[in-house]
C-alpha cells in the first residue's frame, strides 16, 4: 500500500476514522490523503452564478460564499491532518478540500490518486440518512479501491 485516502469533517467520529487510517499508513509507510468535502447550497444556483446569468452582486455573493465552504473545509482538513502528524511526525499527511458530497469526493479522488484504499467510520448516518444511505455504504458500492470501515461506535 503506498496511498491511502479518508475524509474528515469537524466531528469526533471522522477524527477517530482518521487516526485509523494514519495507522494504517504508518505501518504501510504509505502517504496519507485527508480530504474535508464541501459543497455550496446548491449546484444550479452555482451553475448560474459561473455562466453569468446573475448580478454581478449576486454572482460575487456566490464565489464569497464557496470561497468561505472552501475555506472551512480547508481548514478542518488540516487541524485533523496536525493531529495526525503530532501523533505520527514521519508519516505525509497531505490535507485538501475537495468540492462535493463526502462519498463522491472520496470515490473520485481515490480514483485521481489511484488509491490502494479509502478509510472511513462507520458512524455518521442517522434516521432517515441511514435508509438513503451513509458515506460509507456509498464508498463501497462506487469504489474501485479496498474500503476499511473503522468501528466508530465503541
Amino acid at each position: 500500500m503506498k496511498t491511502i485516502i479518508t475524509g474528515v469533517d469537524s466531528s469526533q467520529t471522522a477524527l477517530a476514522a482518521a487516526e485509523k487510517a494514519a495507522e494504517l499508513a504508518a505501518s504501510f509507510d504509505a502517504e496519507l490523503y485527508v480530504f474535508s468535502a464541501y459543497s455550496i447550497s446548491s449546484a444550479v444556483a452555482m451553475q448560474t452564478a459561473k455562466s453569468g446569468n446573475m448580478s454581478n452582486k449576486t454572482s460575487e455573493a456566490y464565489q464569497r460564499l464557496a470561497d468561505g465552504q472552501a475555506s472551512a473545509a480547508q481548514q478542518a482538513a488540516e487541524s485533523v491532518a496536525a493531529i495526525l502528524r503530532n501523533t505520527w511526525p514521519k508519516l505525509q499527511v497531505k490535507a485538501l478540500a475537495a468540492e462535493g458530497q463526502p462519498a463522491e469526493v472520496l470515490v473520485q479522488q481515490a480514483e485521481k490518486l489511484n488509491a490502494d484504499a479509502i478509510v472511513v467510520g462507520n458512524k455518521r448516518a442517522q434516521g432517515l440518512q441511514r435508509i438513503l444511505g451513509s458515506v460509507s455504504r456509498n464508498v463501497a458500492s462506487a469504489t474501485n479501491c479496498d474500503l476499511y470501515i473503522v468501528n466508530t461506535t465503541k
